[in-house]
Order: structure tokens, then sequence, then C-alpha cells
């Protein structure tokens, strides 16, 4: 069945992943709306972990936290379920990939607390009316996400080094994504990295440590932005006995506009 995704409203389309009917990556669909990670943990690495976050703003951004065992949303979605509406979850035990999912209803637990992060899918829509090209939603592909060498502030047992997302903007545009996105800090605000990959440790654009490459043109600068996904790279070097993310790429598509996050 092909389902048509251009005009599908946030709440449909979590319907349609509740269903199992769509399992892909979000980056593009329902522009205009904030898109959202995941970090679903114990009770007893909550208070840890939330002393991370805040310490570690930029690549972890806060929006909401859940109430212990509950699957809802109060602010940032209704008729939400947190074990069900991501295209695809990461189930993490001691720091390794234990599997990739479209549900984790079944090994829900009543001590869960799910920590809503913002994401960089929701300043796309922002660039894109501002007249500069998302290579990755034009090449229809998951953006590259790369592991870096900026070390984060710890907290009880979480450490680790940032992850970032990469989109190539012409040098004369450069300005203007730093000012779009450093309008939206509770979804990463502005770059961190403007060229020089090496300079955060990294050696090659073409292999991505999560997504997909995507074309760097001439007269073009890979942009750095801080990333979701640091949480990911966080929980395999502090290896918890059991976390849930999402799969890179693939969000919470919320009730709330991007608007709304603004300055």
């Amino acid at each position: 069945m092909t389902i048509n995704l251009a005009n599908v409203s946030p709440v449909s389309l979590r319907q349609l992943i509740r269903s199992g009917d769509f399992t892909g990556q979000t980056s593009g669909l329902c522009p205009g709306y904030t898109q959202a990670n995941l970090v679903i943990l114990p009770r007893s690495l909550a208070y840890d972990f939330l002393l991370f976050t805040q310490l570690d703003p930029r690549p972890c951004p806060v929006l909401e936290v859940s109430d212990t065992g509950s699957r809802k949303l109060h602010e940032f979605a209704s008729d939400v379920d947190l074990a069900n509406d991501f295209p695809q979850y990461r189930v993490y035990r001691n720091g390794q990939v234990a599997a990739e999912v479209t549900s984790v209803a079944d090994i829900w637990q009543d001590d869960f607390v799910s920590f809503i992060i913002g994401c960089s899918f929701s300043f796309e829509s922002e660039l894109l009316a501002a007249g500069i090209e998302v290579r990755n939603i034009a090449e229809k592909v998951n953006v590259p996400m790369f592991n870096t060498n900026i070390p984060l502030k710890s907290a009880g047992p979480f450490h680790g080094n940032m992850v970032v997302s990469m989109r190539p903007i012409p040098e004369s545009q450069i300005p203007t994504a730093v000012q779009v996105t450093g309008a939206m800090p509770k979804v990463h605000g502005a770059p961190i990295q403007i060229g020089d990959p090496q300079a955060i440790g990294i050696t090659d654009l073409n292999h991505p440590d999560y997504g997909d490459s995507v074309t760097i043109n001439p007269g073009e600068q890979p942009v750095f932005w801080p990333c979701g996904v640091t949480p990911q790279n966080v929980i395999m070097q502090t290896k918890p006995p059991l976390v849930i993310t999402h799969a890179p790429g693939h969000m919470l598509v919320t009730d709330v506009v991007n608007a709304t996050l603004k300055y």
C-alpha cells in the first residue's frame, strides 16, 4: 500500500506509525511541527540523566519528561503512545544495541521515565523557508550524523562525547543558516562547527556514524549542529542495563509548531 505523506497531520502520522503502516525516517514530514528524540530509562537513572541534560543542553535540550511509567505526554502531543509512536526504536542492553524494533510495548516497565529531546529536524523547515536547501531532504535520505571529540559534562554515570548532524550549506548562506537555527535553542540552536571537520574529530564525511552520506557541492561548507543522537553515544559509553531510544532519524512528530520554540 502506498501512503501519501505530503499533507499528513502529526496525529495522523503517529497513528500510521502506531499501526505499523509507516516505519521510515521522518525528516521533511509534517513541516512546521516539532520533531523529538527519545530516551527511556528506569527511574533509578532518571535524576542523573536529567542532570546530564541540564549540563549539556546544546545536544540534549529537554522538551518534556513523562510521568513515571506513563506512555503519554502532557505538553507536546495528545493521542500519543511513547511505546509505539516512533517509527523505529533501539533497545540498548549494557551499552550494546540488542534490538531495533517498531514497538517497545512488550518490554515496557512501570518504572520507565521518558525524556523527549529537541531534534534538528525541527529547524529544517525554517531553513527551507529562508531559501536554504536541506540536502538530506532533497536527496530523500537520513541526515548524516557523526561522533566527535567534543567532550560532554558528566553527571553520575553518564559521560562521553557529542554527536553532530551535518548539512552542506553554500558559503553565502551560512550567516542566514546560523541566524535561523540560532533562534531555536530548544532544538539545538546554532551550529557548533562550520567547515574543518577534522577539528572536531571527523575524518571522513562520506561515511557517517549514523544516517546517510549526502552530496557536498563546490562552494559549500559542511555545517555541524549538536545532535540528539548524543545520548545514544553516551549510553554506549556508560553501559546501563537497559535504555530505549529512537533509531537515528526516526522521530516523534509532535503537535507543537516550531514557531513556539523560538526566542
